[in-house]
């Protein structure tokens, strides 16, 4: 499939100056093009002098040539086998030759759909947030920003999944719908959208096992603006926090014991000791129980096989949806046999949350780790961080 999108725009003047005017300029001497198109086509000229260098990632690689970048998505979902390649082509250059089977766009794009929540932030911090015009549900967002735009009628909601209003994507005409596969076409939105001809890039951010690797993919959103540049400042200064942060903990010999989740119908569902929750968890000087376990995904446990290795814990983190006790008493009783109960040290990451459901945690904290991080050890090490006030968690009374 070959989706190409042609539009008229500017010479961006500041380009033209640093290639045409300036003595001796070189393309490394430019910046990206990050809005109007190339009005005069040179081959001879790097059109992304600023490029973006993956650290942390291992899910998504880029190349780079003189007018365009090919996007490789190595791990859409977890054991995915099919990965998804796109060509991304300056605005105002010529297709490249031998891409019959991928999806080539214009780049920087205009326009865009979110299909998840952890994709806004990119939005806000790569200054492009004028360009999204439709979300997945409006209720979930939580970023005031994002929801100015949803009040102001800027931003509309086109469902998600297999179950996508594609006809309304279509009226919308955006560059590009961002979005992620679980591997199920019955829950999948990108089977539908490419059947459709709409440009679809899949994100797999949530596949990723470290809080820096998922945190990079703003890259992955910054290659269809031209934002390199801003990309590689942002994950830079976060690395750098969550370093420091991680370094202060590093020597900590008293480690508390760390029980996660709670019970979703007859199931308990705790992170897999190679996860994301359980990086974090380490990082921040805590004992996660299950930090034996080898899977990167949920493990399926019965109530009673938590309460054996959990009942003695120190510290529970993310137990539902609670904002109280109460609310954990009404939901099973027998959470009560849990010493965090006793001790009232249940930690929920639900301090900030909209009343339609929205909740920055899983929107912004997929970028900031480090801020994450800082919470996690206020929890445990109040005496490492004392001035710290908790941002994404609150103490459960």
């Amino acid at each position: 499939m070959r989706v190409f999108v042609v539009r008229s725009g500017v010479h961006l003047m500041l380009f033209a100056l640093l290639i045409a005017v300036l003595p001796g300029a070189s393309a490394q001497d430019a910046v990206n093009l990050t809005t109007g198109c190339v009005a005069d086509y040179d081959p001879d000229v790097d059109y992304f002098p600023e490029k973006i260098d993956i650290e942390y990632s291992s899910a998504f690689e880029v190349d780079y040539f003189n007018h365009y970048k090919v996007v490789r998505v190595l791990t859409p979902w977890a054991g995915a086998e099919q990965t998804f390649e796109y060509v991304l082509v300056q605005c105002g250059t010529p297709a490249p030759e031998g891409f019959d089977e991928a999806v080539l766009i214009d780049v920087p794009i205009q326009s865009a759909i979110s299909l998840s929540t952890t994709y806004l932030p990119h939005f806000v911090e790569l200054s492009v947030l004028d360009t999204l015009v439709a979300v997945d549900e409006l209720d979930f967002a939580y970023n005031p920003d994002v929801r100015a735009r949803i009040d102001a009628g800027n931003v509309i909601e086109v469902g998600g999944g297999s179950a996508i209003d594609v006809e309304q994507v279509l009226n919308l005409e955006p560059d590009v719908v961002f979005t992620y596969g679980l591997g199920s076409p019955d829950f999948d939105a990108h089977p539908v959208l490419i059947e459709a001809g709409i440009p679809t890039a899949l994100n797999g951010d949530y596949v990723e096992t470290t809080p820096l690797g998922r945190a990079e993919w703003i890259k992955f959103t910054a290659l269809f603006y031209n934002q390199e540049s801003a990309a590689n400042a942002l994950v830079a200064e976060v690395a750098d926090s969550y370093a420091a942060l991680r370094a202060s903990v590093a020597d900590v010999q008293d480690r508390p014991t760390v029980l996660v989740n709670g019970m979703f119908m007859d199931t308990w569902f705790v992170s897999g000791g190679a996860s994301y929750a359980a990086q974090l968890i380490a990082d921040a000087g805590g004992d996660y129980l299950w930090a034996d376990d080898d899977s990167v995904g949920g493990l399926p446990l019965a109530f009673e096989a938590v309460l054996e290795r959990g009942q003695d814990a120190d510290v529970w983190l993310n137990a539902n949806f609670w904002r109280s006790l109460d609310e954990g008493l009404a939901e099973d009783e027998r959470y009560a046999e849990f010493a965090p109960f006793q001790n009232r040290t249940i930690f929920n990451n639900n301090a900030r949350t909209t009343e339609l459901g929205g909740n920055d945690y899983g929107e912004s904290g997929v970028l900031r780790p480090d801020l994450v991080l800082a919470d996690l050890i206020a929890i445990f090490h109040p005496d490492v961080l004392p001035e710290h006030e908790l941002f994404y968690y609150q103490q459960l009374q």
